[in-house]
Formats: C-alpha cells, structure tokens, sequence
C-alpha cells in the first residue's frame, strides 16, 4: 500500500471516531484526534518522499549495474545450474562472435574445446557446490579458432545461476611455452651457454657447459670469463673482441679454450647481449661448441684433396692453384718464372720387376732427393705417376734454373737401394719460361711438357727448354694423330708384303705383312712415325685387327693358288698384348670362318715384350701357340735377350736384326755374332731369319753359317699383294 492510500486510510478512520464518540466529549478530545492525524499525515508523507528517494537512487543504480555489465572490458556470463546461457555482456559477444540475444539459451559448453568439456562441466559443479568463487583454466574453441581462457565464476545466495568472468590468457600460455622451450633448449642443447654480468662475472652455465669443459655449474659462478682463456692468444686478440662487443654489440669467431683437465679445444663463439627497457647492455650470453675435431677432419679433408699421400708433396689440384698464383705474381712483379717437367726414366721397369711396393718406396725417395735440389721458395710437386713438377718463382737471371736441373740430374745418377736390389734410375725434365714462352697457365703446361719430350728423345738423363720448334713438332704431331683417326675410313691404310726367302732352295714360303699408310697430302707416312701415335692413342688395337683380317684373306688366296703350306708374319704390338680389351677368340674363329689352320700366320714380337712377366701377356702369347700360331721374336741381339724367355715362350723363329747384317764380312764380329746366333737358336729347336740382307755376299756367308732365311731388298722390298704375286 502507498502513502496517499494510507493517509485516507487515517482520515476515515478519523471520521469513524469522530461518529462514534458519544457528544458529551469534550472539543478538546476532538482537537487531540485531529492533531495526531495532523502528525501522522506528516510522518507518512516524509516516509513517503524518502520511499521515493530510495527507489530512485535503486532504479539509478540497477542502471549503472547494467551499464558495467555490458561495458565491462572483461567476458562476462550468467550461467544457469544447467549450464545454459542467461546473459552476456558485450565482450562477452565478442568473444563467442555471436549476436546475444542469439547466445541466450545455449550450452556454454558448446564453446569450450571437446577435450575440455569434462573439465568445464566438473568446474561449474563446483561452483554451485561451493561458496565464494571458483577458478579454472579452459580452452575455447569455435569457428575454427582456439584460445586460452582464464575462467571465475560464483554462484548466487539462489544457486539458480552464477556469474561467470572470462580472461583471455592466449597470449600468456605461448609466453609460458615459448619460455618453458627456451629452458628446455637452454637445458638440452649441445652447445655450451656461459652468461655473465657487465663486470664478466658468470651467473649461469648450462649442463652441456659443464660436459665440454669439465667445469660444474658451482666451479664458475660468480668467477671471471677469464678462468676459461688458454694461452694460445695474446691480448691483442682479446682487445679486438672487446672493440667488436663495444662497437657492434656481438663478435663471433673462433678462440683456443681451456678445460678444467687442462687441456686445449678449439672453439666456435659468438657472443651477445642481454639488454633492459633502457636500452643498456645487462648480460652477455656466450654460446660455443668444440671445433677441435672438425678443423682435424676438415685438414685431413683438405690434404687428401690437395696432397700426394706417397711423397706428401702438392698434388695435380694443389700445383694448378700455385702455378696459377706463381704467374699472377710475376706478371704484378714483371718477374720471370720457370716451369719444369720432371719425368722419371724407366720407372715402369722398376714396378714391373720389383713391384708397386719397390716402385712407390723409389718415388718417396726422388721426392726426398729433388726437395734436397731446390730452393725454399720453390714448389715441388707430384702431379701423378712418375711425373714431378718444379716451379721456380721470383727469377732474377736463369742461371739458377740451369744450377738446379743440374743438381737434379746429378743427385738422380746415385743408385737407389731398394731392399737387397740396386737400381739407376734418371730423370728427364722439360723447361718454359713464364713469360718468355707462353702468358698463360694451359700454355706453359703444353710448353713444358714438350720439352721434357724432346728430352726423351735426345736420349734421357738430360734437360731441354722450349724452343719454337717444338711447338712445331708438337702441332705436326697433333695433327697427323687427328688425320690417323680417319685414315681407315678413308681405305689410306693397307697392306705390303715382303719375301722371306729359304736361302737354301730360293724358295718364297713366307712373308712378312707390313703396314703402309698413303697419305693424301704428306704421301707414304713412315710406320716409323705414325706406329708410336696409334700406340698412344690406344688406334692399335683397331689397325692391327684390320690388317689381320686383311692379311688372314690374303693367305687363304695364296695358300690355294700357290702353296698350301704358305705363311705371313704379322707385327704384333706390346700395346696389342696390353690391351685388355683385345680378344684373340676373335682372330681365331675367323680363321676357322677360312678354313684357315693357326699355322698359316706367324706373330712377330719383340724382345722388350718378353720381360714384362704380367698375366695377359703370358696368357696371349700361350694362346697363340695353343692356336697352332707360330712365334717370330724380331732384332733378336739388341734388346734385353734372355735364352731363359726364349724357353718359356718356345720361340719359334729367331730375326737377326739388320745391323748386325749390313756391315757383315769374313772374319768381322759382326760375323761372329749371326754365327753364334744361329747355332744358338739351332740348339733351341729355332729356325733363324735374317734381315737387312743387300748384297750376294751377305746372302752367301748367312747361308754358309747355316741361316735358314733371309729378308732384305736383295730379294724384293716391300710390295703390293698384286705385285708380290708376280715372285712366285
């Protein structure tokens, strides 16, 4: 009931007094009645306004409640006991991102991440279960994005619903991981950590600290930087450090460390620093790791790439580097430079008799020798094989260069003792002079190289510089190689055929296939001079294929046209008997093809191919005679004759090299020799030929010391086959 209806209230109940009191009342009993109506009105209409008052200050409040609520900067919801939504506030609306007036009615838990639903629903049991508020920690989830959230909530004196406020942590929970993974790198990771104040005092260590250096954690703290220095750098490095931290703020690079046993590590380190809002450096944190055993395997690395291991000398790659600096140098400095070609003489003998072991033993003892030889300035190195390499910088007159391959050729002439064996080994050197002979590095090596050729050809044991002419035989060379790679092709290559005549009868049994090669524009090329290039080239192998084959058909025309028993002599070379690649099957199913025994060919060879004691060439020349091929061993008498070789390989023709034949009379040595020869080879089951045979009289006094055979132009010089025909 209001006031006013209160005061009518008064007022009729007044009244009612008023009728019911008897009139002989006095007026004052009347004046008393109105009166505390009077003060009841007035009591009541100040209850009243303060009423009025207090509903207004009420209503202003609820408002401002409201206003807080909705404008709070945090995530506000009331949540019933069942978990749906009452009410939320604007950020709260922003939060979930749905309208929320939409939001009413729904399952909060619909919004948390399903993992945490559980932990959600067991969380607003407790808070309805107890007083004052509840905290917990859930994480959101809804249009594909997830956060954080710090959650408070109290239920009201009801327990019909409870105030829930929400923080997003999101950014606090990544905060905490990423600083939880720092700790845990910081703890775990290989590299050691030494952070130290201003002053270089350390403050902390990590465990992998404490494994490199052998230092624990309470060994350091509070120690100086300084404990960890070796003596390996002087303070001039330390000061360059400081100036980097002062002036950069970081320095990296690498430092001798020493451990607690200790002993020296290098290190890689860099530094940094820690620094405070106020821009000042507060900490420097080290970071390193030990190196030692890297930089050991790197120079391992680097030596094996650059290195001979046998002589330990520079390798091809390391000499191409110093060559190329050695000429940058001279051209800054318009100095001379030579270059030398150092090749050792019959090395290849050494392997093949005493072995690799006896050969490599003889290379580190030339290297030992040459370095002896030359200056300190010098670079001796070991390009491969048997080759050295000498560059001699800084020339200021070429007499030293003539005083140092001297000293090279006179320190080689001492004999090398290899185990119980005593060898002679020489050297042949090439010289080009930088820039005197070529101005650039390719060119030099081509100069060089030609000379130390020459060299071998004059003889060996002996020095030779370039000279245009050289360059000359070298292209001459170059280019008739490159026409020999087409003269098959182009049919310049064929066959001649020289008699070889039984010296008792006349009779021309046999003969001996030479290769012949027109040139288009040179003309006839000398086997003398194109043999050697298909040697190197690895052509051999080609050409003699195709002249077995040519001479193979040419046999089997005359065996049946002129007599069945006919035979030819095919040169074979040591390049032949060395290539792997070359299979005698092939000529032997082609003689079977023919029709043709192993008889009808004869292999001449010669007397250095009988000394290499490899596998494939006992095997090949075993194979010949398998064939039924007979075996000719050619300018018997000035090689390296052996009568044991002779008896392994059951040689089957001797030749009398046609120096022993052009000077031969009664009487001379020279006479003395074919007939000792010949009663040799006769002894041995051997027929013997010889050649270079000019004249009667050699032909007569061959036959009287029992010769069998004789070749030479006085009875025909090499011919065609057509031509040959006619001998007969």
């Amino acid at each position: 009931m209001d006031t006013d209806s209160k005061i009518e209230e008064l007022r009729q109940r007044a009244e009612r007094q008023l009728a019911e009191t008897p009139s002989g009342d006095s007026p004052e009993s009347h004046q008393r009645l109105l009166h505390e109506l009077q003060v009841h009105q007035i009591e009541l209409e100040m209850q009243n306004e303060a009423l009025q008052e207090a509903r207004t200050t009420a209503e202003q409040a609820l408002d401002r409640y409201a206003e807080l609520f909705d404008f709070a900067p945090i995530a506000y919801f009331s949540l019933g006991e069942d978990g749906k939504i009452h009410q939320t506030n604007f950020k709260g609306e922003r939060l979930l991102g749905i309208d929320r007036l939409k939001i009413t009615g729904r399952q909060f838990a619909d919004f948390v991440a399903t993992k945490y639903r559980s932990v959600f629903k067991r969380y607003l049991g407790n808070v309805f279960a107890h007083a004052g508020s509840q905290r917990c920690e859930i994480m959101l989830s809804f249009d594909g994005k997830s956060s954080w959230m710090a959650v408070e909530a109290t239920a009201d004196s009801s327990r019909n619903s409870c105030l829930v406020a929400m923080v997003d942590i999101s950014e606090h929970k990544r905060n905490q991981h990423e600083l939880q993974l720092a700790a845990t790198i910081y703890m775990a990771i290989e590299e050691a950590i030494v952070v130290a104040d201003t002053d270089n005092r350390i403050v902390a260590v990590n465990p992998a600290f404490s494994k490199l250096t052998g230092y624990a954690s309470a060994d350091v703290m509070g120690q100086s930087t300084a404990m960890l220095k070796s003596d390996r750098q002087d303070q001039a490095f330390f000061c360059d450090i400081w100036n980097s931290l002062n002036k950069t703020g970081q320095w990296q690079g690498e430092l001798w460390s020493r451990r607690k046993q200790g002993d020296d590590y290098l290190a890689r380190l860099v530094i940094s620093p820690v620094y405070d809002n106020a821009g000042q450096a507060i900490r420097r944190v080290a970071m390193f790791s030990d190196i030692t055993e890297y930089r050991r395997t790197e120079e391992i690395i680097r030596k094996q790439a650059n290195i001979d291991p046998l002589t330990g000398l520079p390798n091809r790659r390391l000499f191409l580097d110093r060559l190329q600096q050695a000429i940058n140098k001279s051209h800054r400095g318009q100095q001379k430079l030579a270059l030398m070609f150092l090749d050792l003489d019959h090395f290849k003998d050494i392997n093949d008799t005493l072995g690799h072991d006896m050969g490599d033993r003889l290379l580190q003892e030339t290297s030992q020798r040459l370095l002896n030889c030359i200056r300190e300035t010098d670079t001796l190195a070991r390009p491969g094989g048997d080759e050295f390499t000498l560059i001699m910088g800084e020339l200021h007159e070429l007499n030293s260069v003539n005083r140092v391959a001297q000293a090279i050729l006179l320190a080689m002439m001492t004999p090398f003792q290899l185990q119980d064996e005593r060898c002679y080994v020489s050297v042949s050197i090439g010289i080009a002079l930088y820039p005197d002979d070529a101005n650039t590095l390719e060119e030099l090596l081509k100069k060089a190289d030609q000379a130390m050729y020459t060299a071998k050809k004059l003889g060996r044991s002996r020095f030779c510089y370039f000279t245009p002419t050289m360059q000359q035989a070298s292209e001459s060379r170059l280019r008739l190689t490159n026409d020999l790679r087409h003269a098959l092709i182009d049919q310049q290559i064929w066959v001649a055929y020289q008699p070889i005549v039984n010296l008792a009868t006349g009779e021309i049994r046999k003969a001996e296939a030479l290769i012949r090669w027109q040139h288009p524009t040179r003309g006839l090329v000398s086997p003398a001079e194109f043999i050697p290039i298909a040697e190197e080239t690895g052509l051999i192998t080609e050409l003699g294929a195709w002249v077995f084959h040519q001479v193979a058909e040419q046999v089997s025309n005359w065996r049946i046209h002129h007599h069945d028993q006919f035979q030819i002599s095919i040169n074979k070379s040591p390049a032949q008997f060395h290539n792997i690649g070359h299979k005698l099957a092939d000529w032997f199913e082609h003689l079977q093809r023919l029709g043709l025994p192993g008889g009808c060919i004869a292999v001449e060879i010669t007397e250095g191919l009988l000394l290499d004691a490899s596998s494939i060439v006992s095997d090949k020349l075993l194979a010949f005679k398998d064939a039924g091929m007979q075996t000719s061993l050619d300018d018997f008498g000035t090689g390296y004759s052996s009568l044991s070789y002779l008896k392994k390989y059951q040689i089957d023709f001797l030749k009398i090299d046609q120096n022993f034949v052009s000077n031969l009379s009664a009487g001379s040595t020279d006479m003395a020799l074919c007939e000792a020869i010949i009663v040799m080879a006769h002894v041995l089951g051997m027929k013997v030929i010889a050649e270079g045979v000019e004249t009667v009289e050699q032909r007569d006094l061959l036959l009287k010391a029992g010769c069998d055979y004789g070749q030479g132009y006085l009875f025909s010089k090499p011919l065609t086959a057509k031509a040959f025909e006619k001998l007969f």
